[in-house]
């Protein structure tokens, strides 16, 4: 007995395909893309390593933290210009000056500071407002942080 022979339909696909031509829809896809990094990049300028931060985690591994209280580091039989070299060269700082034996590089929230201390250097990092007070006499062309013209760091600022 011959079995009959049944004509079936091909299978097509069900899922519906997006509107637009391919070029259309490859063009949306990359501006999506672009839009999401150039975000990202823009958010992650907050505290961790982008924009002009102070290279905290850097500092922390390449010099030995001072056990007292305080955001210091020292570097033992390094000079203090050596130090700051050394520190701007792995973050380049927005501005950098020299007063006395001291040394200071300025980013956008946080100022560095690096005294002799021992035969060799201390390293300090604090808010830039608090290290301009201590420091202005040393710091004639630095933006004064309580003045009209400064726009320093912190979400929002100078909008």
């Amino acid at each position: 007995m011959k079995s009959a022979r049944v004509e079936r339909a091909p299978l097509t696909n069900t899922r519906p395909t997006p509107a637009g031509p391919a070029h259309v829809r490859l063009l949306r896809g990359a501006l999506a893309a672009a839009l999401a990094v150039f975000l990202l990049a823009a958010c992650s300028s907050g505290g961790g390593g982008g924009g002009n931060a102070v290279p905290r985690g850097w500092i922390g591994k390449e010099y030995r933290k001072d056990g007292g209280i305080g955001s210091y580091w020292l570097a033992p039989a390094t000079a203090p210009a050596r130090v700051a070299d050394a520190i701007h060269g792995h973050r380049r700082a927005l501005d950098r000056t020299s007063g006395g034996t001291s040394q200071f590089l300025r980013y956008r929230d946080d100022m560095v500071t690096v005294t002799p201390y021992g035969g060799g250097s201390r390293i300090e990092i604090e808010d830039y407002r608090n290290g301009y007070r201590r420091h202005s006499s040393y710091l004639t062309n630095w933006p004064d942080p309580d003045g009209d013209s400064f726009r320093g760091g912190g979400p929002g600022s100078g909008k």
